[in-house]
């Protein structure tokens, strides 16, 4: 890891979380999240990529041209209507 770094930081790396899930499309605690987008989530999307290092275990990258996400990062458990199955989670050590 590299020293100074934000991500040598557990506060920046908290904050940093905190900034970018208030970003989701969808919020799994909405009353109005739809039991089927379960199913539906980033990490599953083949056109997942997820970050390295530490924030790759909640953050990747959208790199479907149909989303409106497409080239922006998102998390994990966020979704779109342009989710296409990978047909399993998507970690770092798969991508």
């Amino acid at each position: 890891m590299l020293r100074g770094h934000a991500a040598s930081s557990p506060d920046a790396l908290n904050e940093i979380h905190k900034r970018w899930v208030a970003g989701r499309n969808r919020d799994t605690a909405s009353a109005d999240y739809r039991d089927e987008w379960y199913d539906e989530q980033c990490g599953l999307c083949k056109f997942w990529f997820p970050l390295a290092g530490e924030l790759g275990s909640d953050y990747g990258v959208c790199a479907n041209a149909q989303s409106p996400f497409d080239g922006r990062v998102r998390f994990e458990h966020d979704g779109c209507d342009e989710f296409d199955d990978a047909g399993e989670w998507v970690t770092p050590d798969s991508a």
